[in-house]
């Protein structure tokens, strides 16, 4: 039997690319009723195009008369733009209401260089509606816009 010469070459898996983060902050509000607030995040040409939703929180699992789809519309900009065409629920975009928090989703791989507003619009039952937009440079791009109420915090970084 001969023996194998075996060449061992150490390094490290690269992670999957990403066009980048956003990093969305829901308040913690100090309100006698307070409901979870519906989200939407979407992106669009900063001169004027299609909208790309990224994500739409709301009341995914709620049944009967009124299905959580319902109060959608209330995110007024995100349903002009092209939510009202968007067949919910939408794999990979779709998901529950988020309790006050930040959260953070991945900017899609595919995303051309260019020039784009970022938009993140909250509103809540028996509270208000709010629509932070942030201007967004692909790549090697970074923006920081906050809301006032329904919305805290909206950053974002491309890559």
């Amino acid at each position: 039997m001969r023996p194998t010469n075996f060449l061992l070459i150490a390094g490290t898996v690269a992670a999957p690319a990403t066009a980048g983060t956003v990093s969305v902050t829901i308040p913690r509000l100090d309100v006698a009723e307070y409901h979870k607030p519906y989200v939407a995040i979407w992106l669009e040409p900063a001169g004027g195009g299609a909208a790309r939703t990224l994500a739409v929180w709301y009341d995914v699992k709620k049944a009967g008369r009124e299905p959580g789809t319902k109060w959608l519309s209330d995110l007024r900009a995100w349903w002009r733009k092209g939510g009202r065409s968007l067949a919910l629920p939408a794999d990979g975009i779709s998901g529950a209401t988020r309790a006050p928090g930040q959260y953070s989703l991945a900017l899609p791989k595919d995303l051309k260089p260019g020039a784009y507003v970022l938009n993140v619009e909250a509103a809540r039952e028996t509270g208000g509606r709010e629509l932070v937009s942030v201007p967004l440079t692909v790549p090697n791009g970074t923006g920081r816009a906050s809301g006032k109420a329904e919305l805290g915090a909206v950053t974002l970084s491309a890559r």
